[in-house]
């Protein structure tokens, strides 16, 4: 499998008793395949996975694949603390035929590059599916490192990488060293160095709410080759990003949502929902945003 395009790790809204609304989801997936993004990721932070339990887990990605078929990639996160969990989930993303599987660090356990690596190549036994890992240290604790990719990297299965550390140092290294495993945006304001570098992939919660304007920049550098466009397009989304990074993330996601007319519900605790001045800034950012894109992409801007 290539990982090519865009990307969604899809919300998962909740009624509100707090259970998960499986319409509104419904609605959540139709409303992505509409708007033509590449792939579907389900079980990720911004779908709240940390808050679901573990037969939750398996029934909401069983429930994807029922509404996406095959009309879109369908990607399943694995992520746990035990191995064993994320074991799992792998095995029933096995069972559903879903396309590939998201692999992480466990969080908050720590664990050095051999015993990480070991962990992610014993999911991958489990499941022989298409694998995107996924590095995130700021929430898993460690990073990815050389040791860790000579290891997994020489599965067949490890195909591509969202790369979410935030450091390009990083980037250089996979790029130059690791060049079987594709890399894919995961630190939203590093896209356009991301493109630069061969990424031809963007995994961006936005998407959920802004999925044009974020294919847009996907277009620009990556098959348009034109990254003065992408330039523009990206100073045009940084004012979200910026939003987004704020300490805030799931629950900007969710009402960008609401303002996109989707039915996102509530959040599981122990997050709460924006409140207003927040709310009226993010509003501010998403009109100002999609009308510049749109200039942009209509080629009335060449500023």
């Amino acid at each position: 499998m290539k990982f090519e395009g865009i990307y969604t790790p899809a919300i998962t809204p909740h009624g509100t008793d707090g259970a998960i609304d499986r319409t509104a989801f419904a609605e959540v997936l139709e409303s992505l395949i509409a708007a033509k993004v590449h792939g579907i990721i389900i079980g990720g932070s911004t779908g709240e996975y940390y808050a679901h339990t573990p037969r939750e887990r398996v029934d909401l990605a069983s429930y994807a694949k029922e509404v996406v078929g095959t009309r879109l990639p369908l990607i399943v996160s694995t992520g746990a603390i035990r191995t064993e969990d994320s074991v799992a989930y792998a095995k029933a993303a096995r069972e559903i035929k879903a396309d590939a599987i998201l692999v992480t660090s466990p969080p908050y356990a720590l664990p050095t590059e051999r015993e990480n690596a070991v962990h992610a190549l014993t999911i991958d036994r489990a499941a022989d599916l298409p694998i995107m890992l996924y590095n995130y240290p700021g929430r898993m604790g460690v990073s990815m490192g050389e040791e860790y990719f000579a290891r997994v990297g020489r599965s067949k299965n490890v195909v591509a990488i969202k790369e979410s550390s935030g450091d390009l140092g990083q980037v250089h290294m996979l790029a130059r060293r690791f060049p079987n495993i594709a890399l894919s945006c995961g630190w939203d304001d590093q896209a356009l160095e991301l493109f630069a570098w061969g990424a031809r992939s963007w995994v961006c919660a936005g998407s959920n709410f802004l999925p044009a304007e974020h294919i847009a920049l996907y277009e620009a550098c990556v098959l348009e080759k034109n990254f003065d466009k992408g330039r523009r397009i990206m100073m045009a989304m940084m004012p979200l990003m910026h939003v987004l990074d704020g300490g805030k993330f799931v629950q900007s996601i969710k009402y960008g949502c609401e303002l996109a007319g989707l039915k996102a519900g509530g959040l599981r605790a122990p997050l709460r929902p924006l409140n207003e001045d927040d709310k009226r800034g993010l509003r501010t950012v998403v009109t100002t945003l999609k009308r510049t894109v749109a200039q942009i992409a209509s080629g009335a801007n060449h500023a």
